[in-house]
């Protein structure tokens, strides 16, 4: 419940509790807290049985925890049925992105070696060099539909 508070704000936490309701009342307070918790953790998972009861037999391996996004969304990508490993493992970014870059400078794409834009800087455009300009021979096709 508390992974994130590390031993220094522990004590802090301790010796400001000490300073806000003294030492005598403390093992009261402690007392009230914990026993606060303890009936909202009872409160807890009985609406979560209530909620599984309701459902049904067909979500009895139903996890509260898959309601978080990316708890769902981890759970997905690691389920074999899918295929999804094979189509992230076959996806490759930077591979698609020098061969869009190749097609718009009109660069034949080469398969054996990576594009010289990503080579260069690391798959990245390098948007400080100014493009190359057309030569009176390297005009694009007119396309009347386009027009």
């Amino acid at each position: 419940m508390f992974n994130d508070i590390g031993p220094l704000e522990l004590v802090t936490l301790a010796v400001l509790a000490v300073l806000v309701f003294g030492p005598d009342k403390l093992p009261k307070v402690i007392q009230d807290v914990s026993r606060t918790i303890r009936k909202i953790r009872e409160f807890s998972d009985s609406a979560k049985q209530d909620i599984r009861a309701e459902l049904g037999p067909e979500f009895k391996d139903f996890e509260f925890e898959d309601l978080n996004p990316k708890t769902f969304i981890r759970k997905q990508l690691d389920n074999e049925d899918l295929g999804l490993k094979e189509i992230r493992n076959g996806f490759d970014l930077k591979k698609e992105m020098a061969e869009v870059t190749d097609a718009v400078h009109g660069h034949e794409p080469d398969s054996t070696a990576p594009s010289s834009s990503s080579s260069s800087s690391g798959g990245r455009l390098d948007m400080t060099k100014k493009p190359e300009e057309p030569g009176k021979d390297d005009r694009p096709p007119f396309d009347a539909d386009a027009t």
